[in-house]
Parts: structure tokens; C-alpha cells; sequence
């Protein structure tokens, strides 16, 4: 077993960062619609996070923003001139459209991809898939450039593997890690990934939600497992509750949480629990770690209080064996029932023993939270030193991107500004840069 460690690669937001209400089924994006933004400062309460992550000891990395609005598709839906009047016609012919082709949804990276580490993968590299997110239209135009960014940031061919985004279909809805979790003893072993999945597309007699769509399938889960070349008994797949879906849990990741022994779930998570429990505990077999199912009972946490308080799309991370910190929203601590839930967790049996507050209020208005922001990566030392350095997160390139924010972003959006052709040339000032400072390459189509 080769010596390996997590890193987190976090998501900069870009420079468009606004409030549409583009995201049906995430209750925080359309309560927070029409209101102004300030992308300045949801960069930077970003970055503040990645930097005090690394501070204390956790490898961090930084995945770059994409160029928005996006003249492309605007051309491709049929809109001509020049890119100002390209902006023109589309803010007066349907300025959703608009706001659609400026999201900086991105910067919400647990959906980029998911990763499955050299270890459980039959080549033994680290496997990449982007996900398709065809369910909302402002996501789906992501994966190409999200498949650029992740070759420019893990370029080298012997440790890593870039796979293509699944059909962009119903039947393969993907929406990346938000919906993958992976247990292992140690990070450099054979892991338990483990793929939620919010209903089976070609099964229309089996459950779904019937409010609000069920953005993942069974069946995009077990192509990404198949591509990632994962061995069946270490994969488990388990049904996300129907029911919590039409309540405004969009992802698996805003109802649970799980790193290396310990998985921290709400008692309605998952359709079938029990069975979710058996096949984790089965798979898990007799390694030298004890798994720990840590559930949070209905009468203690509401539903209602996991989206609003975004208890559950933390991060958990291992300082060592038996011994996480979990990263939350302040909004945790504003939540008398969930703070007093996290201050007995600390102080009980199960291995998460700190919690880590951060201000993301920025990211939290459009329905984001710590593990929203991240996209989890195992790597062994190997792996780790063939990683672009330049994205790597240390004291300089803290300094360097604070300045690079500083120098580029307003402190106010509002929506009627993404008609602004000046801010598309802010944008693409802003990324060119950047591309030189992480040294990722002409990864955006206006560079090329």
C-alpha cells in the first residue's frame, strides 16, 4: 500500500458571481434571487478558507473559474455581431438566458468531477470525470472547460486519467462528487466508494421525487464506476430519500458527509438506511479501523434545519487516525438545535472531535457551502509531486490571488450588470491572468 494523503482542490469564484435563482430544487439559490452580490468578497471568503486549510497542515489546492458570460453558447443558440451586441440582443431577448451564461456556478466544485484514487482503480491511476450536470442548463455548459482545467492542474498521463462527461442525457444525469463518497483505514489502500444516486432512469416503475428532480442516476453512477475501472465489491450504491429531494436536499452532500471510518448521515437521508448500513458495513469487512455510522435523528435535527443551516455539507477532514475536524458555515452556530447537536458530537465517541467555522455567506445565498466549494482528492506522494505546483496553495500564492481579486472584482453585481459588455472584458482580463499565475495554459475558449 502506497503512503497517500487527501487533498482538497477548492473552486476561486469567478467574477460574475450573482444571484438568478437559476437553481430549481436549491432553496437558497431561488429565496436569494434578484438581490445584489459581491463577487470581491465571496473570492476571498473563499480563499480565506483554502489558506487557513492549509495553514493547518491539509493539502490544498485551487481549481480556477470559467469565462463568463459565455459568448460560445449565446453564438450556438443563434446570436450574432460582435460580443457587445451578442450581450445586447440577448439581455433584451431573454435575460435569463443571460444570467444563465454568466453563472459562476463553478466556483461549486464537489460537482466538477468525480475521482476515484489510484488505489481502487484497476490501472492504478487517479481517475477524472467530469460531470455532466444536464439537469440545470447554466451547469451543463461546464464540463469541457471543467475537463481543460482538471488535464492543466493534473497533466501527467502515468499517475493520471481524464475520462469524458457521460451523455448528456437524463438517463446519465451526473452530478459529480456532490454525490460520491469514498471510506478507506488509510487513504492509500483499497477504498469503499460509495455512489447516492436520486433515481433509476430506466426503471419508471421505482421511486423518484415528484416535486423537485432527482438530478443524479443509478445508472451515470455505475458508468463513472465501470470507466474508473472500480472493483464490484468495493462499490456500494444507495438511493437517496425521494422525500428529502422535494424537501430542498438537491445532493447527497447536503444530508451527509463521510471521509476514510466515519459516515455522517440524517436518519432520512437514504430511501432504505438499513440497507445502506449493511452494504458499507459488508464491504468494510474486517479492516483494523472500526466504521463509524454517526446518525442524526429527525427529533433531534429537523430536515428543514439541514438545509438551512447546511450542517451536513461540511467538510470532514482527518488529521490522523480516529481524529476529524469538521469544517461548517457559520450558519451552523446561528442554529440553536444544530450548534447544540455539534458541541455533544465533539464531546462524544465518534472520531470527529473539532469543528471549524468559516463565513461563506456569499456562496451560502446561492445554496453552497465548505463541501459545495471542494473537490476531494487522495494522492499518493508520487501523485501529489506530479500536481501543477502553481496551484497548489501556500503563503504566496495566497498573496498573489488576494491582489489578483483585489485588482479585478466589483463589490457589487446586480443581474442587470451581466448585460455590461465592460465586465466581459473585466473577465477575460482577469482569467488571462490568472491562467499565467497557476500556469494552467489557454484553457478558456477566448484565449484561444
Amino acid at each position: 500500500m502506497n503512503k497517500a494523503t487527501e487533498a482538497n482542490f477548492d473552486g476561486l469564484v469567478g467574477p460574475t458571481h450573482n444571484y438568478s435563482g437559476l437553481s430549481f430544487g436549491n432553496v437558497a439559490s431561488v429565496n436569494n434571487s434578484a438581490r445584489p452580490s459581491n463577487p470581491k468578497a465571496a473570492a476571498k471568503q473563499g480563499l480565506v478558507k483554502m489558506k487557513t486549510l492549509a495553514d493547518m497542515g491539509f493539502v490544498q489546492g485551487v481549481l480556477a473559474p470559467h469565462e463568463r458570460p459565455h459568448i460560445p453558447t449565446l453564438r450556438k443558440l443563434g446570436f450574432t455581431g460582435s460580443d457587445a451586441k451578442v450581450l445586447e440582443q440577448v439581455a433584451k431577448q431573454s435575460p435569463k438566458l443571460l444570467a444563465s451564461v454568466s453563472s459562476a456556478s463553478c466556483m461549486w466544485t464537489a460537482n466538477a468531477a468525480t475521482v476515484s484514487p489510484s488505489g481502487d482503480t484497476k490501472d492504478d491511476r487517479v481517475h477524472f470525470t467530469p460531470a455532466n450536470l444536464i439537469n440545470k442548463f447554466h451547469r451543463s455548459i461546464e464540463h469541457e472547460t471543467t475537463g481543460a482545467i482538471l488535464q492543466a492542474t493534473f497533466k501527467d498521463d502515468a499517475h493520471f486519467a481524464h475520462h469524458h462527461a457521460l451523455p448528456n442525457v437524463d438517463h446519465f444525469g451526473d452530478e459529480g462528487a456532490a454525490n460520491h463518497t469514498r471510506f478507506c483505514d488509510q487513504y492509500g489502500e483499497r477504498g469503499i466508494e460509495f455512489f447516492v444516486y436520486g433515481m433509476e432512469a430506466f426503471n419508471q416503475s421505482a421511486p423518484r421525487p415528484s416535486k423537485f428532480p432527482a438530478r443524479h442516476t443509478l445508472e451515470a453512477s455505475q458508468a463513472v464506476a465501470r470507466a474508473h475501472g472500480l472493483v464490484d465489491n468495493h462499490v456500494v450504491y444507495a438511493q437517496q430519500n425521494p422525500d428529502v429531494i422535494d424537501a430542498g436536499v438537491f445532493h447527497n452532500d447536503v444530508i451527509a458527509v463521510g471521509n476514510r471510518n466515519a459516515h455522517f448521515y440524517h436518519q432520512d437521508a437514504f430511501l432504505d438506511t438499513a440497507k445502506m448500513k449493511q452494504d458499507l458495513l459488508t464491504a468494510w469487512g474486517d479492516r483494523a479501523s472500526p466504521f463509524h455510522l454517526i446518525e442524526v435523528p429527525s427529533n433531534r435535527i429537523s430536515i428543514e434545519d439541514c438545509v438551512q443551516s447546511y450542517l451536513f455539507n461540511s467538510q470532514l477532514l482527518s488529521r490522523g487516525d480516529n481524529d476529524m475536524v469538521l469544517v461548517v458555515p457559520e450558519e451552523c452556530e446561528n442554529n440553536q438545535g444544530v450548534w447544540r447537536y455539534l458541541k455533544e458530537l465533539v464531546e462524544g465517541p465518534s472520531p470527529i472531535n473539532e469543528i471549524k467555522m468559516f463565513d461563506l455567506k456569499q456562496s451560502m445565498s446561492n445554496g453552497g457551502g465548505p463541501a459545495c466549494l471542494r473537490l476531494r482528492v487522495a494522492l499518493t506522494e508520487a501523485e501529489h509531486q506530479a500536481v501543477n505546483p502553481f496551484t497548489l496553495m501556500n503563503d504566496a500564492l495566497f498573496e498573489q490571488l488576494t491582489n489578483w481579486v483585489d485588482k479585478h472584482y466589483r463589490d457589487e453585481l446586480h443581474e442587470a450588470d451581466l448585460a455590461d459588455p465592460q465586465l466581459l472584458m473585466e473577465s477575460h482580463t482577469a482569467l488571462d491572468e490568472l491562467t499565467q499565475i497557476l500556469k494552467l495554459g489557454s484553457v478558456y475558449e477566448f484565449q484561444r
